[in-house]
């Protein structure tokens, strides 16, 4: 028998001294596949979605004090693939057909871009920008059409034509740590794209199981330069055993006491006693831990949104260091402290009044950079005079207040498409946030080689008030 994790409480107290019964042999446990027992008293419901479990399928445990339990064990790697290989139901497009004919599409919205998938139809990202009095400007990208096929019909040939298909040849994700299987939709001939000489844009819908989705997006990246991966949670898959969620990688053990034994092993109980006292000279030192102490050993936070039992990621939030308010002002605005933030393919480095770089790291050709813009004050107010450097809010008072400021950064590297040089308008934009210290940067294309970036940050916050009539700030007096 292989030996348990050393934090799995099995060991030494039920496994060493098990005796199997009621006709079932002890199966083979690991280190590869991790275990937790639970005791769930005398009220006993077993899980209806995660590893499988079938109450006939238990042993008998007896422990040193003759204490008895019955422990009802998950179906682990043999049982899951006993199941695939007796399922004679639906492919799993077959499976997803019904999201398709609905032509439902679902939606997920960020910081700036709203994202559009129209199942079988379309994936396109926009932006609604009205300002007072004017029209409602939308942007849009198309990043990905259907193709004249349908959408199920290729995967599906192949399906039936490898019915012996392993689940080793089943694409994965990492979806938060875990090696998930998903269904893929290639979706072409989106927008086309300036940075890859107008070809269109194209992404990769990748259709994951989650039993209790409602077919939302779980994340929007841009793999390579105008290529898309959509992940979509949806609970039609889950009927497949191949595409199953898992909703955890330790596999339960359920114990309940028979007649004449306690709910949980007298000596179990000693021994998590133990452990808490243990615990107990180091709680007050972690629970003293600073939080800026806490905030400067992270880069980045991305703050989850629940979906059941699911969590949602938002993306291109960086956590900035823990500086007192007024040193942080006056570092960013002397353009010592800058901002990066930005999601996929492309990052993004903002130092105010001095440049807007992006860029792109990687471990075999190391980091390519390009110049968005750099920082002219005589330029930007030139630009001031001819376009709204300000944008106001109306309070309920009746009062106003400046909510965005716009600042342009030109003389950015000369562009192929235009032989012009880059630039770029910055638009600074208070946002609250759970972190004071949180800013979320993001940038669009509107025409080529001419760029919108977003900066919205708390600190933003502070200082859009002082803004002159060019929409220039200033530390508050």
């Amino acid at each position: 028998m292989g030996r348990c994790r050393p934090r799995v409480l099995l060991c030494g107290l039920l496994l060493a001294a098990a005796v199997a019964s009621g006709g079932r042999a002890l199966p083979h446990l690991s280190d590869d596949v991790p275990f937790r027992v639970n005791w769930p008293g005398t009220e006993l419901s077993l899980p209806t979605t995660g590893v499988l479990y079938r109450e006939d399928n238990y042993i008998l445990m007896t422990t040193a004090d003759k204490e008895r339990y019955k422990c009802v064990l998950p179906l682990t790697a043999g049982g899951a693939e006993e199941e695939e290989k007796d399922y004679r139901g639906p492919a799993p497009g077959e499976l997803l057909e019904p999201l398709f004919k609905q032509s439902s599409c679902s939606y997920r919205i960020e910081s700036y871009w709203t994202y559009e998938v129209c199942h079988g139809r379309h994936i396109r990202q926009y932006h609604e920008e009205k300002e007072t009095g004017q029209k409602i400007n939308i942007q849009e990208y198309y990043l990905g059409n259907m193709m004249m096929k349908t959408p199920l019909s290729e995967p599906d040939q192949e399906e039936k034509e490898k019915p012996k298909e392993s689940a080793k040849e089943i694409p994965t994700k990492n979806i938060e740590g875990q090696m998930t299987p998903y269904y893929p939709v290639e979706m072409g001939n989106g927008t086309p794209c300036s940075l890859r000489q107008n070809l269109p844009r194209s992404s990769t819908v990748m259709y994951i199981c989650h039993p209790e989705a409602k077919h939302e997006i779980l994340s929007v990246a841009e793999v390579t330069t105008c290529e898309y991966e959509v992940v979509i949670l949806t609970p039609l898959l889950c009927n497949h055993p191949k595409y199953r969620f898992r909703a955890s990688p330790v596999n339960d053990i359920f114990c309940q006491s028979l007649p004449g034994s306690p709910l949980k092993p007298h000596n179990l109980e000693q021994l998590e006693k133990q452990q808490e006292m243990m615990k107990m000279p180091f709680r007050r030192a972690k629970e003293e831990e600073t939080p800026s102490t806490k905030e400067e050993k992270f880069s980045s936070i991305h703050k989850p949104v629940a979906i059941g039992s699911h969590q949602l990621l938002t993306v291109g939030t960086t956590l900035i260091s823990k500086l007192t308010d007024d040193q942080l002002i006056k570092e960013f605005l002397s353009g010592s402290y800058c901002f990066h933030g930005g999601v996929g393919w492309w990052k993004y480095e903002f130092c105010y009044g001095k440049y807007v770089h992006q860029y792109h790291e990687d471990k075999e050709s190391g980091k390519t950079s390009v110049v968005v813009g750099t920082w002219n004050k005589e330029e930007h107010i030139e630009w001031s005079r001819k376009n709204a450097a300000r944008t106001y809010y109306l309070k309920e008072d009746g009062t106003q207040t400046v909510r965005m400021v716009s600042h342009f950064y030109g003389n950015g590297d000369v562009c192929d498409l235009t032989d012009k040089p880059r630039q770029v308008t910055v638009k600074l934009k208070c946002k609250e946030s759970d972190s004071p210290h949180a800013v979320t940067i993001y940038m669009l294309e509107p025409h080529s080689c001419q760029y919108i970036l977003g900066v919205e940050s708390p600190v933003i916050c502070k200082i859009l008030d002082t803004a002159d009539e060019y929409g220039l700030l200033s530390v508050p007096s």
